[in-house]
């Protein structure tokens, strides 16, 4: 799980949970926003593409989109900044080389 360093991470309560569930907990460096740049991104793209007015019945529900969107989204989802490829698409020439 990956944080900033806002009081509610830190706190006893937050990391045993965390701990409980198997996670391990990582922050960003203070006053280093870029840190979780691309994550805060996909994030956002996925709020919007995948959340917007859906409401999921259950966890099942939920994760058999999640695993469908994410596989899209690398897969088959155009990005201008990735040159109008997929990522999958655009990192196979220099996993090739």
């Amino acid at each position: 799980m990956h944080s900033d360093q806002g009081f509610q991470y830190q706190h006893a309560s937050w990391r045993l949970l965390l701990k409980s569930g198997g996670a391990v907990q990582r922050m960003s460096r203070k006053g280093n926003r870029d840190d979780r740049a691309v994550m805060e991104n996909f994030f956002g793209d996925l709020k919007e593409e995948l959340f917007r007015h859906v409401r999921f019945l259950s966890t099942d529900a939920l994760a058999a989109q999640l695993t469908e969107c994410i596989h899209w989204y690398n897969t088959e989802r155009i990005s201008t900044k990735l040159e109008g490829l997929s990522p999958v698409q655009y990192r196979a020439p220099t996993l090739a080389a």
